[in-house]
């Protein structure tokens, strides 16, 4: 898994390449808190990501936790598969998504 972070302003857009797993979930949850405090909206691109585990899922649950208080989490370009997954666990009901 790739991840690659641009900042605008206090808007932050993290880029996810690759699989979100048991692996490589800690890294993702570890770049995202290292930015919780220099942005106000958090933006993470989904259009390369191919799978999304309950590590995953996990991490995503805790950034809307973080960033619901602030500004939001919203989860952009989520492909069909990915979508499949948010719906059936009931994390469409719970994130915004692009």
């Amino acid at each position: 898994m790739e991840i690659r972070k641009t900042v605008d302003n206090e808007e932050l857009t993290v880029d996810v390449n690759g699989r979100i797993d048991t692996t490589t979930a800690p890294s993702l949850e570890e770049t995202l808190k290292e930015s919780y405090d220099s942005c106000n909206k958090l933006i993470i691109d989904f259009a390369q990501v191919e799978y999304i585990s309950s590590a995953g899922l996990r991490v995503l649950l805790s950034a809307q936790k973080v960033m619901g208080k602030k500004g939001g989490l919203v989860i952009r370009n989520v492909d069909e598969a990915i979508m499949e997954i948010f719906e059936v666990t009931g994390f469409s009901d719970i994130l915004t998504i692009e």
